[in-house]
Order: C-alpha cells, then structure tokens, then sequence
C-alpha cells in the first residue's frame, strides 16, 4: 500500500517561496500520476498541478501558472512542488497524491487519485 507523506509548509509574507516534498513509500511513486491540492477553509479541494508518471505531461491550474513548478525524483520517490511569488490566495492545506497504479497523463480531478498524504499547512501573510 503506497503512503504519501507531505512537508516544507509554514508561513511566509507574499511573494515568498515555499518548497512541498511529498515522499512516498510502500511502493515506488514511478507507478502514479502525481498530483497536488489545496484546500482553503471554507472552499472545496482543488486540484493545483500534476506530473504524469514519466513527467512527459504536467498541469497547473491557471491561478499558479509560472509561480509554481512541479517535479520529481522516481528513484528517490520524491515530487516537490516548488511555490514561489506566493500570495495570500495560496493559503490553505496541500495534500499530495497519487493515481492508480499505471494511470496515464495527468488529471486535476481528486476522483482520479486513489491514495493520499495527510497534508500540510502553507499560510500566506504579512
């Protein structure tokens, strides 16, 4: 069973930088489409970037399109989520994610990701 575990939230003024790692073990995340979300309080999970298994293809939702950048590591089963010029829109829990094993391409829709870390807090605010 692949777990996924998220870090580098925090707090940070606008137009700083953050870093997301989302490891996984349990299996290797070469395996699975990767994805990013975020959910503010109050609003439902949206789907913010994605990297398909051989990171050919890559998504990003127009609100963070040439701020963040998304990548991976297959052999140190690692993705990051580079977060940068971050404004206070950007607040809220970023959950990582993983498809099912050998899904294709790349999906924003959390109904397409089967396996899910616990999240962390990024806070944008002077």
């Amino acid at each position: 069973q692949l777990q996924l575990v998220e870090s580098g939230g925090g707090l940070v003024q606008p137009g700083g930088s953050l870093r997301l790692s989302c490891v996984g073990s349990g299996s290797t995340l070469d395996f699975h489409r990767i994805g990013w979300f975020r959910q503010a309080p109050g609003k439902e999970r949206e789907g913010v970037s994605c990297v398909s298994r051989t990171a050919i293809s890559e998504y990003y939702v127009d609100s963070v399109k040439g701020r963040f950048t998304i990548s991976r590591d297959n052999a140190n089963n690692t993705v990051w989520l580079q977060m940068n010029s971050l404004k206070p829109e950007d607040t809220g829990v970023y959950y990582c994610a993983a498809g099912p094993s050998f899904s294709y391409g790349c999906s924003a829709s959390a109904r397409n990701y089967r396996y899910w870390g616990q999240g962390t807090q990024v806070t944008v605010a002077s």
